[in-house]
């Protein structure tokens, strides 16, 4: 994989500094569909290819990593839709970070 632009970095150093044991797997759908709003599928499958790889996002041990899995699981889950009390729940996680999660 190429090397991520400097604001894919951010992103995931963000999401590092925002959930240094990881992000629980309950937390997992609705991160992924905040950063679905502001960023391409591509984008969203670089920075969970490197969440992955990195141990803060939850592997599925039955799956592949290569980065077309992780593209379908993507959308997979995040055309799931969370439920309200997750989506709060991870924006204020987020916005006590620093990050404004609202539209």
């Amino acid at each position: 994989m190429a090397t991520m632009t400097g604001f894919l970095s951010r992103v995931v150093d963000w999401l590092r500094e925002g959930y240094p044991a990881g992000i629980p797997a309950q937390d997992t759908i609705p991160v992924l569909a905040l950063l679905r709003r502001r960023l391409t599928d591509s984008e969203v499958a670089e920075i969970a290819t490197e969440l992955r790889a990195s141990g803060l996002l939850p592997a599925d041990p039955d799956a592949a990593v290569g980065s077309t899995h992780i593209g379908a699981e993507i959308t997979k889950v995040t055309d799931e839709l969370p439920l309200p009390g997750d989506i709060q729940r991870v924006a204020e996680h987020l916005l006590f970070r620093g990050f404004p999660a609202h539209d």
